[in-house]
C-alpha cells in the first residue's frame, strides 16, 4: 500500500478522533453527561495499534489468497458485513446472553472494542482474558500473514 494512502487514512482517523472529542465535549457541557474516565483510558492507543495490526494481518492474508482465488473478494465483502454484526460495536458484550458470549468472544475484535468502550465511557467490561486472546490472535495472524504473503509474493506476477 502506498504511503500516501496510509497517510491520508491517518489524517481521516485524526479527524474522526477530533469529532469524537467534540461530541464528548457537547455531552459534557450541554447534556450534563460525565463519562466515568479511568486509568484504562491509557490503553486506548494500544487498542488502536492492536486493531491496526489485526487489519494489516488480515489484509496480508486476504491479498495473498485473492491473487490465486479471484472470487474470494466477494466472499470477503460478505464476511466483513457479517463480522460487523458479530462484533460488539454498537452493543456491549454484557448485552449478549450468557450462553452466546463465547461465540462473540471468539472474534478478536471483541476484546479490543470492549477495552476501548471501558476506557472511554467507563462502561462495559475490561476482561483481561478476552483481551489477551485478542492480542495472541493478532500476533499469530500477523506472523501467519507475513509468512503467507512472502511465500506467495514471488508468484504475484505469474498469477496476476
Amino acid at each position: 500500500m502506498p504511503l500516501s494512502i496510509v497517510l491520508s487514512n491517518l489524517v481521516k482517523f485524526g479527524v474522526q478522533i477530533i469529532l469524537l472529542l467534540l461530541i464528548f465535549l457537547y455531552y459534557i457541557i450541554f447534556k450534563d453527561y460525565h463519562p466515568e474516565t479511568n486509568v484504562y483510558l491509557l490503553f486506548f492507543p494500544v487498542a488502536i495499534l492492536m486493531m491496526a495490526l489485526l487489519g494489516l494481518s488480515s489484509g496480508l492474508i486476504i491479498s495473498a489468497m485473492t491473487t490465486k482465488y479471484r472470487d474470494l473478494s466477494f466472499l470477503v465483502t460478505f464476511g466483513v458485513q457479517l463480522m460487523m454484526y458479530a462484533t460488539p460495536v454498537i452493543y456491549p458484550l454484557s448485552a449478549v446472553p450468557e450462553r452466546y458470549k463465547w461465540i462473540v468472544a471468539i472474534n478478536p475484535m471483541t476484546g479490543i472494542f470492549e477495552a476501548m468502550r471501558y476506557g472511554l465511557l467507563g462502561r462495559g467490561t475490561f476482561d483481561v482474558t478476552i483481551l489477551t486472546y485478542s492480542a495472541i490472535t493478532t500476533i499469530v495472524l500477523l506472523i501467519t500473514g507475513v509468512l503467507v504473503f512472502n511465500k506467495v509474493e514471488k508468484n504475484f506476477v505469474d498469477t496476476v
